[in-house]
């Protein structure tokens, strides 16, 4: 079972590698076509989104160190793992991704307060063109990213996904602007780098809380609970559940069960069940990184009541 996990954090960590490569050549080349283009077209919410996909690379650089540390194997000082170096690098991005949201907002305010939008260059069509190809990519890389982050069960990984559907939504809002402000509305070009702040603001309380959830051993989902004690009474010898915990590990889960069989059975016959039950658990349920069963006592007469 060790190896079995192990394994399974091997090819974790090799998808998400993959993964962050791709993203990386991605983001490198969208962000200096974005900020061609937003120099050229003199598009400040162009140049905003460059900067928003240009983060989006240093983002993933963080996503991989916190995929690799936390595939690391259990040793003396970390006997439970390395687990949580994930949620630590879910964190960073969410700091990194607040601060690139704010700068964006911020220079947009500085701009409206200006009142010298009337001059204001009109940005060309360059800009729109950049715009529809940045969402078309961004979007794309959301999804393609979102597919690994659940197949590996990766908190990290999800939120780099976070980060490129925020920035296909700032896209979204610099479209919006510069064709705002090309119909001769220049106060729409700033305004779209306001909305694009509140965007990636939301973004990253999202990735912050959910990472911080799983520092502090937040239990499971209610729905995995409840298949993972489904589970549990079908294995044979288990009379009912009197107690189950679960806590998150970064993106993995420990299960801790109490169940009840039969007083009766010898020691070895209990250590069977308990150990077909913590096999059933860790095989079935891929997230849970180990499962601790302990057996009580159940005399013939509470076994009944139980049957009906």
């Amino acid at each position: 079972m060790a190896q079995n996990t192990e394994n399974i954090q091997t090819e974790g960590t090799r998808i998400a590698m993959r993964v962050s490569k791709v993203s990386i050549g991605v983001n490198i080349a969208l962000s200096a076509f974005k900020l061609a283009a937003g120099l050229i077209a003199h598009s400040g919410a162009m140049l905003s989104d460059a900067i928003h996909s240009a983060s989006d690379v240093f983002s993933t650089v963080i996503v991989m160190i916190g995929v690799t540390i936390s595939g690391k194997k259990s040793d003396k000082e970390h006997p439970y793992g390395h687990e949580r170096m994930e949620c630590v690098a879910s964190i960073l991005l969410a700091v990194v991704l607040f601060a690139t949201g704010a700068g964006i907002g911020i220079s947009g305010i500085q701009k409206i307060a200006s009142g010298n939008l009337e001059s204001a260059s009109v940005p060309g069509r360059m800009a729109l063109i950049a715009a529809v190809i940045s969402i078309l990519v961004k979007e794309w890389m959301y999804w393609y990213t979102r597919a690994a982050a659940k197949k590996i069960n990766s908190g990290a990984l999800m939120a780099d996904a976070w980060h490129h559907r925020s920035d296909a939504l700032s896209s979204i809002g610099a479209f919006a602007g510069i064709f705002g402000a090309r119909l001769g509305f220049p106060v729409l070009d700033p305004l779209a780098s306001v909305v694009i702040c509140v965007f990636i603001g939301k973004a990253a309380w999202d990735i912050f809380q959910d990472a911080m959830n799983k520092m502090v051993d937040k239990s499971c989902d209610d729905r995995t609970i409840q298949q993972i004690r489904q589970a549990v009474l079908e294995n044979r010898g288990v009379e009912k559940i009197d107690t189950i915990r679960t806590r998150m590990f970064g993106a993995r889960a420990y299960v801790d069960i109490e169940i009840a069989a039969d007083e009766n059975l010898t020691l070895r016959e209990a250590h069977g069940i308990a150990e077909e039950v913590h096999t059933r658990v860790e095989e079935q349920f891929p997230e849970v990184k180990h499962c601790m069963v302990h057996v009580n006592p159940l005399t013939k007469k509470e076994i009944l009541e139980i049957d009906g």
